[in-house]
Order: C-alpha cells, then structure tokens, then sequence
C-alpha cells in the first residue's frame, strides 16, 4: 500500500483506505462524497510542475485537482496486486 501522492501516473491503482486526518478534520469525509471509496480504481493522470502539487486524478469518470495533503490521505494498491489479494481471499 502507498499513498496516492506517491502514485505513478498513468498506473491504475484501487483504493484500500481513506485515513482522516486531525489537520484537516473534515477531509477524508469530502473524499468519500467525491467518490473516493474503497475498492475504487483511481489513476494520477499528471502533476503540476515545478513542486507536483496539485495532482489531477481520476476516478471513475470523473478529474479532480487535489493537493498532495488530500492525495496522502489515500492509501491505493497497484490495480494487479489488490486483485491478487481478493482472488487469495475467495
């Protein structure tokens, strides 16, 4: 698992958790209304330069702009392996 932030662009991740965050209490609460659910694939499409912040991400058919504070909020697996650990579960 690593946080969104992290994340390669272009590479298709799913989402394993949303943290809450005590510097932005009501942040992983505004996440969750925008879809980022667990079990969702996600995608960094690019990073702005220079600093890499804001980055654009995908879910579903949706884009959005976060900052790389809301992005480390979002624990993601690479899309292979998080379904490699379900398969190993059924």
């Amino acid at each position: 698992m690593q946080p969104l932030h992290t994340a390669q662009v272009g590479q298709l991740y799913r989402i394993a958790e949303v943290q809450a965050s005590a510097l932005m209490p009501d942040c992983d609460r505004q996440l969750n209304e925008l879809g980022f659910l667990v079990g969702e694939q996600v995608m960094v499409l690019r990073r702005a330069m220079p600093g890499a912040d804001p980055l654009v991400v995908r879910i579903g058919m949706s884009t959005f702009a976060l900052r790389a504070a809301e992005a480390a909020l979002v624990c993601v697996q690479l899309e292979h392996d998080a379904a490699s650990i379900a398969g190993g579960r059924a």
